[in-house]
């Protein structure tokens, strides 16, 4: 794992996605899951290695963020849209927790993350304006999780987390995806059993425009030879799973009074 400390001009930066700003305290991550979308970040570094094998940790950034602030209107903020902010890394320089320390408590974080760590924050998340956490999970079996996101936290370890953020009264969500098919929809009644504690249940599909197909081909081949050409096809020429698993889950949802939103 290659580490590199830098500098960044700016760190709040005005999101495309669900929230007005996004916070992304460092440049690559250490979970190296193979079906990444976020290897697109590459190209914004002069690294010749592998999107996994590299950080990138943007050390001035409390500094960063109060030069930002200065014309920056409240809001909310996505903290790790392309990285995870909690990734083995942040024990050791902690600049999520300095990110949020130096945050005015009149935004509203929303912190998807992969890692228990985020337990570590809990004193300070508390504090903001209605806060989110969501714990990303991607599969069932913690088998497949050490297939497909070798160095993530332990999936129960997840769902303990989020139980423990639950009770402090943050809201809760999980962000399931991106679902790999036959897969992540194993055992998906059981499965989403142990997580309808959860304020909010989030399903996206998997992308691949990003270039990530090579390694995820490589997994499947690996481990998954049975159902390679099922889930190739699913991919690249099945427009029907994806709508059908839709309704599985809606129907599963509903059943189980869980709120749901599709990404897809």
């Amino acid at each position: 794992m290659i580490v590199r400390e830098v500098n960044c001009k700016s760190i709040l930066n005005k999101s495309k996605l669900s929230t007005d700003y996004c916070i992304n305290p460092y440049t690559g991550c250490q979970h190296k899951c193979f079906y990444c979308y976020a290897r697109f970040m590459k190209k914004y570094t002069n690294h010749k290695e592998n999107w996994g094998d590299f950080v990138d940790v943007k050390i001035n950034a409390v500094d960063a963020l109060k030069n930002d602030l200065k014309k920056a209107k409240p809001g909310s903020v996505f903290i790790g849209s392309v990285t995870d902010a909690y990734q083995p890394i942040e024990k050791k320089y902690e600049i999520t927790r300095k990110i949020l320390e130096a945050l005015p408590n009149n935004f509203s974080p929303y912190i998807l993350t992969k890692s228990a760590l985020v337990l570590r924050d809990l004193d300070l998340i508390k504090r903001f304006r209605n806060p989110e956490v969501g714990l990303t999970i991607t599969f069932s079996d913690d088998s497949d999780r050490k297939n497909f996101e070798p160095f993530a936290s332990p999936i129960n370890d997840r769902i303990e987390a989020l139980k423990k953020i639950k009770e402090t009264g943050i809201k809760t969500s999980v962000f399931f995806g991106p679902v790999i098919p036959f897969i992540s929809d194993k055992n998906l009644e059981e499965f989403f059993e142990k997580i309808n504690f959860a304020d909010e249940i989030w399903v996206d599909k998997l992308n691949i425009k990003s270039g990530n197909w090579r390694l995820l081909e490589k997994v499947m081949k690996q481990k998954y030879l049975r159902l390679f050409e099922k889930i190739r096809y699913v991919i690249f020429d099945d427009d029907k799973y994806y709508s059908e698993l839709k309704e599985r889950i809606k129907g599963i949802c509903k059943e189980k009074n869980i709120k749901i939103r599709f990404c897809y």
